[in-house]
């Protein structure tokens, strides 16, 4: 099995799939590597690193394509695009590739994959289960986005985060929020308070309080009926207006009491409910930061615009949608792991088996044999 490790195409994409670190574990499993030349450059990974790890420098991404089985990627852009369109143009007919797809935010991609006659599987459907947890790469990003989320606030106020005792004074705290306690709402928390922040979360699953806790925040409780706001997976899950409308009223207090506020509520597939206004931004004070890490999905902030930094009403509000991408090093060495995991539990002896009874290959593989195959992307692809 010879896997191919591309330069990442997506504008602004620094990481890289594998890093030379996990080459030696993939070896093992009779997985050798081909390398683009450069694609481990931008996440601070140079060629000799990974040749001397055992894996072959390939000049260039047609070549690395035209002779490997399995792609490594970190994302593939949608059709339509330059890089999207390039992409697919290399892939071949019997290929599998491994990476972020968002089969359920663009599900053309899917379509795209299938025509070609590729093998898809896409790394943010990993299912929630503890044999997959190694492989949860989503997880692991959105500790990095989290942590990531912080510094950008702190970068921005015009306030310290902790109390000082100086020559000139005491300096007060600032206030920091936090809208959401996934994975990346926690590391958010845990980062704030390490800084000196105060810290108030909230989370629409009960549950999340005693993780919130757990991590030196106050939770922030409101009188919601709240009982089915969780599914199986442990993803929050999408609620009506109604709901949204009085969470809103509720927060606005909070919101307005906040230096810093960071919301994270996103829900796979679907666009991020609005749980800031414009109007709960007029309330806060001037050059208090807002980042809202649901920006790639339309945003929890009304105001928030995808990759920009807008002021308005004296508060800026940031709406990255690849902060992952900006520690690319360490990013980089998550994904792989999670990669070299989810690959070697897929390759037996040299030979890559999707298994029918096996959830973790069933549930992440999206396209197969010229068709989306994934239930819940082939309802989206056919729409």
């Amino acid at each position: 099995m010879t896997a191919g490790v591309l330069t990442e195409t997506l504008p602004g994409e620094r990481r890289v799939a594998l890093t030379p670190a996990v080459l030696p574990v993939l070896a093992k499993a009779g997985v050798t590597v081909l390398l683009q030349s450069g694609a481990g450059l931008s996440a601070g990974y140079p060629d000799q690193v990974f040749a001397d790890k055992g894996a072959e420098i390939v000049a260039s991404a047609a070549d690395v394509v035209a002779r490997a089985d399995l792609l490594l990627r970190v994302r593939i852009s949608p059709p339509g695009t330059t890089a999207g369109d390039a992409d697919l143009a290399l892939m071949r007919t019997g290929q599998t590739v491994i990476a972020f797809l968002d089969p359920l935010g663009e599900p053309a991609l899917a379509t795209a994959l299938a025509g070609r006659g590729v093998t898809a599987l896409s790394m943010e459907l990993m299912p929630r289960i503890t044999r997959a947890q190694s492989m949860d790469a989503l997880s692991s990003m959105a500790t990095v986005a989290g942590y990531k989320a912080v510094l950008l606030a702190a970068s921005h106020l015009p306030r310290m985060f902790p109390m000082l005792t100086t020559a000139a004074g005491t300096i007060k705290p600032a206030r920091v929020f936090v809208i959401g306690a996934g994975v990346a709402g926690l590391q958010a928390i845990s980062t704030a308070r390490r800084l000196g922040a105060p810290v108030e979360a909230y989370d629409v699953r009960p549950a999340a309080k005693e993780q919130v806790q757990s991590v030196g925040a106050t939770f922030v409780e409101l009188p919601l009926e709240t009982g089915d706001a969780e599914d199986k997976g442990g993803y929050a899950k999408a609620q009506d207006e109604t709901f949204y409308r009085r969470q809103r009223e509720l927060l606005a207090k909070v919101v307005a009491a906040s230096d810093v506020v960071i919301t994270t509520a996103a829900i796979p597939g679907k666009r991020s409910p609005v749980l800031v206004t414009e109007e709960m931004v007029k309330g806060m004070a001037p050059g208090s930061v807002i980042v809202d890490l649901a920006a790639e999905r339309g945003g929890n902030c009304e105001l928030t615009k995808a990759d920009e930094l807008v002021v308005a009403h004296g508060v800026t509000i940031l709406g990255p949608t690849n902060l992952p991408s900006t520690v690319p090093y360490h990013a980089s060495q998550m994904y792989s792991r999670n990669m070299t995991t989810f690959v070697t539990h897929l390759v037996k002896e040299g030979v890559l088996t999707l298994a029918a009874d096996d959830e973790i290959a069933r549930e992440t593989t999206v396209t197969r044999d010229g068709q989306v195959v994934h239930e819940r992307v082939k309802g989206l692809a056919t729409a």
